[in-house]
């Protein structure tokens, strides 16, 4: 973007201050993609980079995890749609979202680090699910594992096209068609409603989207954030459909 790049401290980098970042050093340190991905992700495009060796370090250390976590999904069941049980649909739900978001963050926003930090976030939340799984679970974490492979390929072209070939494709990963959200995949089965005790909230609460108002009544009973707050009688119970539970307690 024509600005100096800056180390900790906001100073500019300068041959007299010997302050200087030795691109090569790092790309052999850490390698290209995790050199690109750190700048992609610290800042947007129009603000100066300050150069932070911890945060490059981390870049790696996403890298590492992506590669790990990508190279274990290669032989999966086929993914059968009608085979999820409402926990693998959430989390597919989130895979994507998140290509939703990545759609729009490479091109309306042109804002990549916000496409970065997706992709980080999806990454955790398909690792927390990982392990142990197998079936429709695998299947998911693999369709997730695609999603960041080809979302984060232009930002980290070589180990996405290694990952690529890792999950038995041919082909160079930038000529691949871009991934796009399934529609479908976007609906939820639940609403989250917020539950309020004499007016003021206590909890939220997440509901199949038929549930009767006993079972969303149930459901609200028993959130211990809001139970904190029963200790009086509760005499009258709210139950605004699609919105909010508001229980009225004796003070």
């Amino acid at each position: 973007d024509g600005q100096p790049v800056v180390i900790g401290g906001r100073e500019k980098m300068s041959k007299s201050k010997n302050n200087g970042v030795d691109p090569e050093t790092m790309v052999s340190r850490y390698g290209a993609d995790a050199v690109r991905l750190f700048m992609m992700f610290t800042a947007p495009p129009e603000q100066s980079l300050e150069w932070n060796d911890a945060g490059i370090e981390g870049a790696a250390r996403f890298l590492k995890r992506l590669w790990t976590f990508t190279t274990a999904l290669a032989e999966v069941p086929a993914l059968n749609l009608a085979a999820l049980d409402s926990t693998q649909k959430a989390l597919r739900r989130k895979v994507h979202e998140t290509l939703a978001k990545l759609d729009d963050d490479y091109g309306r926003r042109q804002t990549y680090n916000t496409a970065v930090a997706a992709c980080m976030e999806l990454l955790n939340a398909l690792m927390k699910a990982s392990d142990g799984a197998d079936g429709q679970t695998a299947a998911v974490l693999r369709e997730g594992a695609e999603a960041l492979v080809l979302g984060l390929s232009p930002i980290v072209p070589h180990i996405s096209h290694a990952l690529w070939h890792h999950l038995g494709h041919a082909g160079a990963v930038l000529d691949a068609p871009w991934p796009k959200a399934d529609p479908a995949a976007l609906v939820s089965d639940t609403v989250s409603l917020v539950v309020q005790v004499n007016g003021k909230l206590r909890g939220q609460i997440d509901v199949a989207k038929d549930a009767s108002q006993d079972a969303i009544l149930a459901a609200a009973l028993a959130d211990p954030n809001v139970q904190k707050f029963l200790s009086g009688e509760i005499r009258k119970k709210i139950v605004v459909p699609g919105r909010l539970v508001n229980l009225v307690v004796a003070t």
